[in-house]
């Protein structure tokens, strides 16, 4: 399938997502908290979560088995029950007509993987009575597309199956690897996102990573998915452009410093390939990550007029899922406000490790 830029028909679009966040499983749930500005932090329980923090930002009574039911989960970890029910609610909603093709719809999913299962898995092989007695069932969890593919065996999606890793970028770079295999012909409709789970031993490791100088803030949890497909799909499948997909840019920074810089370059390219000043922009979702990072940011969206909407300091630091959070963001705020149609959106991210990125989308 082509989709070139210049056909209307060929324009990548989203038409549909999903979200499962601190605010509850849902869109309404989601949409009603970021757009009213509520935070969906809430204390942790220390007897389940002995970690370093005060607060972080759960599913609310989040089980997969309670969720999913007990078939196929005895082993399933939290990240991929997250993953695997968010991309359900997708389908449930939006995904009329893809089972008819499943070879022609996948998967793109960012993820961290989950650092709680490697360390789980690693301790009980150096505890166990013999090196060998640990859990076979539980070895996929330590490979991080285990989220990815648990959920296409699950919903029956048969295209390609991708996993990504980004930190912060990693939503962003999803969707714009979906986008490219679209473009490449490889599949007619592609589910994209990104998941993260919160765990005890992400706790520990993000409490003493580097945050440029500031203290760690409260974890977040959830992921948000999104089908991408051409307008032309879009239309003959009945689904609504929610959003048209202008492009992506990402760039390296060697130190903090230059961050800002580089998160610059890729907002003037990405606005230059769609013809469009950054006055043009009426909504825009930061990542705003902490320290002098999030001056960097700051620094790259001076003279960007657009309404802001923080998401990082309603739900916490959603590591992988951050980006995919704020395009939700985005999503639901065209949704709910009629004057944003048709104006476009600029969602940014910024990763410690090195990567920072840019996605255009002029809502639906």
């Amino acid at each position: 399938m082509s989709t070139r830029a210049d056909d209307p028909a060929q324009q990548l679009v989203v038409s549909g997502w999903a979200v499962s966040s601190p605010y509850g499983l849902g869109r309404q749930p989601f949409a009603e908290g970021i757009l009213g500005g509520a935070a969906a932090l809430a204390p942790v329980d220390a007897g389940r979560w002995p970690v370093p923090y005060g607060r972080a930002g759960l599913i609310p009574d989040f089980d997969v088995k309670t969720v999913l039911g007990r078939k196929g989960t005895r082993s399933m970890d939290r990240a991929t029950g997250i993953a695997v029910i968010t991309v359900g609610a997708l389908l449930e909603d939006f995904g009329r007509g893809l089972a008819a093709d499943p070879e022609k719809t996948g998967l793109v999913l960012g993820t961290s993987g989950s650092v709680q299962s490697i360390m789980d898995f690693t301790r009980d092989a150096l505890t166990g009575e013999k090196p060998y007695l640990v859990d076979p069932a539980r070895f996929p969890n330590t490979v991080m597309n285990c989220p990815t593919g648990q959920s296409a065996i699950r919903h029956t999606l048969k295209g390609p199956n991708v996993t990504v890793s980004g930190g912060s970028a990693t939503g962003l770079l999803a969707l714009n690897y979906a986008s490219r295999l679209l473009r490449g012909g490889h599949a007619t409709a592609l589910l994209a996102g990104a998941a993260e789970e919160f765990s005890v031993q992400r706790a520990r490791l993000e409490h003493v990573a580097d945050h440029g100088g500031a203290a760690p803030g409260p974890l977040g949890e959830g992921a948000a998915l999104f089908l991408l497909e051409s307008a032309r799909a879009a239309r003959d499948g009945g689904r609504p452009v929610l959003a048209t997909v202008l492009g992506s840019r990402f760039r390296a920074f060697p130190e903090t410093g230059r961050a800002g810089t580089a998160l610059a370059r890729c907002i003037a390219e990405v606005l230059a390939d769609a013809q469009a000043a950054p006055e043009d922009i009426a909504v825009v979702a930061p990542g705003t990550p902490p320290g002098l990072l999030g001056k960097q940011e700051d620094s790259a969206l001076d003279g960007i007029p657009g309404e802001r909407i923080a998401v990082r300091p309603l739900v916490g630091d959603a590591t992988a899922a951050s980006a995919a959070f704020q395009l939700a963001a985005v999503l639901a705020a065209g949704g709910a406000r009629a004057a944003l149609v048709d104006r476009l959106a600029l969602v940014t991210a910024l990763d410690r490790d090195g990567t920072v990125g840019a996605t255009l989308l002029r809502l639906g």
